[in-house]
């Protein structure tokens, strides 16, 4: 049986600018967020689309984890979700059958940004993903801070 996570965030960006700046991750995470992404190949597809796979290089000093390749499982772009499996990587050393989904929301002048994280521990010995659920929510807060400024 699958354990959970969520994290839900307020932010102050509208939901369309913090959709559209996730559309383009692959780009602007590395360049906005240089200690903890390296770099997003899009390995496969446009990046967003169903069945497309991306290549996450980590930034040296990001614990546990070196690498990890996604597939999108779900594009929603009416309901501005994304869901996505991690296939490779470090991760799945850790936890089989990790998959997450994010949605934005529209919410007064800004957004209600959720993500969900399913996963199976590899064993007994693993530990919650704890850190995998504070760097989404600190990453959602630092997106919303540096939209604010441009």
């Amino acid at each position: 049986m699958a354990s959970k996570l969520e994290v839900e965030v307020d932010v102050k960006s509208s939901a369309d600018k913090f959709w559209d700046c996730l559309r383009q991750s692959a780009i602007l995470f590395p360049k906005i967020f240089p200690e903890i992404y390296k770099s997003i190949e899009i390995i496969e597809g446009d990046g967003m689309g169903v069945g497309n796979i991306r290549h996450i290089i980590y930034a040296e000093g990001v614990p546990m984890v070196t690498f990890a390749k996604e597939k999108i499982e779900v594009a929603d772009e009416k309901n501005k979700t994304i869901a996505y499996s991690v296939i490779e990587g470090d991760i799945v050393n850790f936890y089989k059958n990790f998959k997450a989904t994010l949605q934005v929301l529209s919410k007064g002048d800004g957004a209600l940004v959720k993500w969900k994280g399913e996963f199976d521990k590899a064993n007994d010995e693993v530990p919650e993903p704890t850190l995998l659920q504070q760097t989404a929510a600190k990453t959602f807060k630092d997106l919303d801070e540096y939209l604010l400024k441009t």
